[in-house]
């Protein structure tokens, strides 16, 4: 076994770990399985211990790109042993290291591209984090996503939220985001949001049914409750479509902040698990924007940078905001990767 074939198995086998604390076993399962059955002989295995790049899931993410087709599979009928397994109705080791050889060129297509969970549940924290703002500057919000995807963050202002004992957003909303609160609520200020809009490298358009269902596929088959949100999510995408374009972030944000702001608004930029997959000099262009806009910001058009990013240790995500014209940088929050539960600080 050569390097970077060790080095690709340890990568499949860290991300079922990390799955098994995330209280997801049959994701785990797979992954631990696919590290196992890999073979050479397949093209994905080929594929893959060639890999020309960083796998782990803090890069290039091979593993998860995988266990996305899998899943992908598994919804999709055309393997019924894959199917039964996912359901609890079969042993999952042999339905997947089956999967691998019967359906490689298929699995093999879900190594192009990163995945893609546009994780729903983080906009209750993006939420929280707009209400400080909002209390500093009750101001209307004109929001600006970076790495989008499709656009289920972004459309926050269309969801539902019990946020510590706090009910704020759209009342008569389909889906309700409560995740558990660990400390006091967050300010009750009003968040009106005027203007919402996002870039992507490679956007998601839901209009696509395909498009949704791989969306889809990249939730945790063995998290349920996710699944329903991320369905309930597209329904209200497909009514109120998010205004996303493909581009760079630094380019399309470059752009974005280079005129001054509407007199009264607010400006909101933020991302969620997104600054991390950066490039080094893309992540430079998107602070190097922000601080420039926010040297011309003022108490009638602030500036916020809101960002939901995992800690360097891995262990849970931080919600931080920086406001401008102070410059005042707040660490909010720290928070489950996927916002189930939130502790505020």
């Amino acid at each position: 076994m050569n390097e970077k074939e060790s080095e690709i198995r340890a990568a499949f086998r860290q991300q079922a770990e990390f799955c098994r604390t995330m209280k997801s076993p049959l994701t785990a399962s797979v992954l631990d399985t696919i590290a196992e059955q890999l073979s050479g002989d397949t093209a994905v295995g080929r594929r893959l211990f060639a890999w020309d790049g960083d796998p782990s899931s803090g890069a290039d993410n091979v593993t998860l790109r995988l266990s996305g087709g899998l899943h992908a599979l598994a919804r999709s009928g055309k393997d019924a042993a894959l199917s039964a397994a996912y359901a609890g109705e079969g042993d999952i080791a042999q339905a997947v290291a089956r999967a691998l050889v019967d359906h490689d060129a298929m699995l093999e297509s879900w190594l192009d591209s990163p995945p893609q969970t546009n994780e729903v549940g983080r906009a209750a924290a993006i939420m929280a984090g707009l209400l400080v703002a909002a209390g500093r500057y009750p101001l209307p919000i004109d929001l600006l996503e970076l790495g989008a995807s499709a656009g289920l963050v972004l459309n926050l202002a269309r969801y539902s939220y019990e946020l510590g004992g706090a009910r704020v957003g759209e009342p008569t909303s389909p889906l309700l985001l409560a995740p558990e609160w660990r400390g006091d609520p967050p300010p009750g200020a009003g968040v009106t949001v005027v203007t919402q809009r996002g870039v992507d490298l490679n956007p998601v358009y839901l209009s696509d049914p395909a498009a949704a269902e791989r969306l889809i596929a990249y939730v945790w088959a063995d998290q349920p409750e996710r699944i329903a949100r991320v369905e309930t999510a597209i329904g209200l995408a497909r009514a109120f479509p998010p205004a996303i374009v493909p581009g760079r972030a630094g380019d399309w944000l470059e752009k974005r902040l280079a005129g001054p702001s509407a007199e009264g608004a607010m400006r909101i930029v933020y991302h969620t698990i997104a600054f991390q997959y950066f490039p080094a000099e893309e992540q430079e262009r998107v602070r190097a924007a922000i601080e420039t806009a926010g040297a011309e910001a003022s108490d009638t058009r602030p500036l916020g940078w809101l960002s939901f990013e995992m800690n360097p240790a891995k262990t849970a995500c931080e919600l931080r905001l920086t406001l401008w014209p102070s410059g005042e940088e707040l660490h909010l929050a720290n928070a489950h990767p996927h916002a189930t539960w939130i502790e505020w600080l």
